[in-house]
């Protein structure tokens, strides 16, 4: 049988890692890209499609499937990867995030957070083991630990009682994960690094996690409106804060220029909501850098989306095709832009693994920056 979780780096080159994260479900290659299925579902994609892309492992969103359908329905209908058709990895977040930014009259405690549903207005409180039960009635490959994100532009020592609190919260989360028997024997659970811009206190947070023990570490609370210069200047000290022989997941990450500078800093996993919103609403990732399918300029181009893309959309569909769509808000738009985004990301993943391996990560960097941000 395949170990529970087991990391390998076949390759680095600067800080850049390639490597292999070995599960029961199957393999994730690092740097992975992970697809946001927040309600059981990529937004306009057929799970099997989203698999065709390249993505080994996907992301499904606790505060979401808590409220509907429902953690303990979702349980009953046999877990997560079955109601949904999908038998590879599913990593889950925690719900903290979703929480914070979603919910109304949220009260935050040491023992949890209380809130009401953005959906119906009904009462929930969430804490460190409700979300640890929630990630296991799900059926979750990699369990987030439960944490506060508070944003960046707090003050300092708001920032440090929130980054402490969050540590006390990742122990009961471990705890929580732990006794999930069956479950914990299968899976694999995460801590997460807090401390928004400041060295000390996400050094501090990450020494928490490394006594307390996970399989893998997340860098939390970036990518939250800080701007990618203030981002990067964290992911400088971040990671290397972080256990080299496990995997440093930034949560939330984001546009294509982005993942490239974080992998250059050491990080290998990523999950963002932007490929799959963007192509809803039109907007496509190229080689050459993003491009707004309203445009009037696209209404008669026959060339493909992508050149150098070889998606389904591409080898398949015409610009001014996708530009009807778009502009006429068909759902066929939405789902070949969707397809073509989740594709294209998960085409710079490959060459970013291909080209670490290879030893030519820096000149890919150079080269990608220079046609995707025309520098």
């Amino acid at each position: 049988m395949t170990k529970r979780f087991q990391f390998s780096i076949h390759a680095t080159d600067g800080k850049a890692r390639t490597g292999t994260i070995a599960m029961q479900r199957g393999d994730i290659r690092t740097p992975a890209f992970m697809p946001v299925g927040t309600a059981a579902t990529v937004k306009a994609m057929k799970p099997e499609s989203v698999r065709e892309t390249g993505a080994d492992i996907i992301l499904g969103n606790t505060y979401h499937l808590m409220l509907r359908p429902g953690a303990e329905r979702m349980a009953r209908l046999g877990g997560l990867h079955q109601f949904m058709n999908w038998q590879r990895p599913i990593l889950t977040d925690s719900g903290g995030y979703q929480v914070m930014s979603l919910s109304e009259l949220r009260k935050l405690t040491e023992e949890g957070v209380e809130f009401r549903s953005h959906l119906d207005g009904s009462k929930h409180m969430l804490t460190p083991e409700r979300s640890m039960e929630i990630q296991r009635l799900l059926g979750s490959d990699i369990v987030m630990a439960f944490d506060e994100c508070p944003r960046a532009d707090q003050p300092r020592d708001v920032i440090a009682q929130s980054m402490e609190m969050s540590m006390r919260w990742a122990q009961r989360s471990r705890d929580g994960f732990d006794s999930g028997e069956e479950h914990a024997a299968r899976s694999a659970l995460f801590g997460i690094q807090q401390g928004a811009l400041d060295e000390e206190l996400r050094k501090r947070s990450a020494d928490a996690l490394i006594d307390i023990g996970f399989d893998g570490y997340a860098i939390g609370g970036l990518a939250v409106g800080e701007g990618q210069e203030a981002m990067f200047a964290t992911l400088e000290f971040a990671p290397a804060q972080l256990p080299e022989d496990r995997p440093r997941y930034l949560m939330g990450v984001g546009k294509p220029d982005d993942l490239v500078g974080a992998v250059e800093r050491g990080v290998d996993m990523f999950d963002c909501v932007l490929p799959s919103r963007s192509g809803r609403n039109g907007q496509a990732f190229t080689w050459n850098g993003p491009i707004n399918m309203r445009n009037a300029r696209f209404a008669e181009d026959q060339g493909p989306l992508d050149e150098r893309c070889t998606c389904p959309t591409c080898a398949t569909y015409s610009r001014a095709y996708l530009h009807h769509l778009v502009k006429s808000q068909e759902i066929l738009g939405a789902m070949l832009m969707t397809e073509h985004n989740i594709g294209f990301y998960q085409q710079l993943m490959q060459a970013m693994r291909d080209a670490i391996g290879a030893g030519q990560f820096a000149g890919f960097a150079k080269q990608f920056r220079a046609d995707y941000l025309n520098k």
